[in-house]
């Protein structure tokens, strides 16, 4: 296996990002024990392992025109000058683009990124109950989009205060995980209650602390939080929590909500 490392100055720790031909899929969800696959590099602070199944189908891999090109045919009219757009592959790319027929303009579309806390206080996790969709009445960690003019850390802590009326002081980055086939990014900090006081917000009904034994894990809203959640009660039995890079690959055609269809690829951690 062909393996590129380049280093990665985060938080005052050195990390090692590795480009890996693609591995076969694997299935994620739920607490059992991990067994560790060899490191193709002893040097690095990377080891690679299968994470455990519950739900078992066969393994699929999106079209790279559904990963890479997201709803471009959705887009009909030119966002600058306002005429009608073709789809087509502009000279010189690989992907169909919107283009349009007035102006000439191209519309790239980019993936949206979400920031959320993973709270810690008395060894719980802070979880908060949706009130709105999707995924209404499932359980999440407060985390949003990120909005023009902030860093992400700024963005996770405002979604704290917003969704759970929580002032919260960031530890360190805890996972990223990217989800291609619907463009979004996730970046979830570690972080720890500045008071020990919280309530819904307005997208919230409840907020609540569980034990790491409570955490409804099959009343999660999103596979995102399951992946998220999992990895973290894997990292504090085994003692320490780490950094997670991740790719959930989900099933095309699944809802959002769905939180089994999916595959967790290329997790790597320090």
């Amino acid at each position: 296996m062909m393996v590129k490392s380049i280093q990665l100055q985060l938080c005052g720790f050195v990390t090692q990002r590795w480009s890996l031909k693609p591995r076969s899929s694997l299935s994620f969800s739920s607490l059992s024990s991990l067994s560790p696959i060899s490191n193709p590099n002893p040097n690095a602070s990377f080891k690679l392992l299968p994470t455990p199944r519950i739900t078992r189908f066969a393994p699929f891999r999106a079209s790279s025109s559904l990963q890479s090109s997201g709803n471009v045919r959705s887009i009909k009219f030119c966002q600058w000058c306002g005429g009608s757009t073709k789809h087509d592959v502009p000279e010189g790319e690989e992907k169909l683009r919107a283009i349009c027929t007035v102006c000439d303009k191209i519309a790239y579309q980019n993936p949206k990124m979400v920031v959320g806390c993973l709270i810690e206080h008395d060894n719980k996790v802070l979880l908060c109950k949706r009130n709105i969709q999707p995924s209404h009445g499932l359980w999440t960690l407060p985390a949003g989009y990120l909005e023009i003019g902030e860093s992400a850390m700024e963005g996770a802590v405002r979604e704290t205060r917003e969704e759970a009326n929580a002032d919260v002081e960031v530890i360190s980055p805890f996972a990223q995980l990217d989800i291609p086939l619907i463009g979004q990014t996730y970046m979830i900090f570690l972080a720890k209650l500045k008071k020990p006081h919280f309530s819904p917000g307005p997208e919230s009904s409840e907020c609540q602390l569980f034990s790491l034994d409570d955490i409804p894990f099959n009343s999660l809203s999103f596979s995102s939080m399951v992946v998220t959640l999992s990895l973290y009660v894997e990292d504090i039995k085994a003692g320490k929590p780490k950094f997670h890079y991740g790719t959930i690959n989900k099933r095309p055609g699944t809802s959002p909500s769905d939180i089994r269809a999916y595959t967790l690829d290329h997790h790597m951690y320090t």
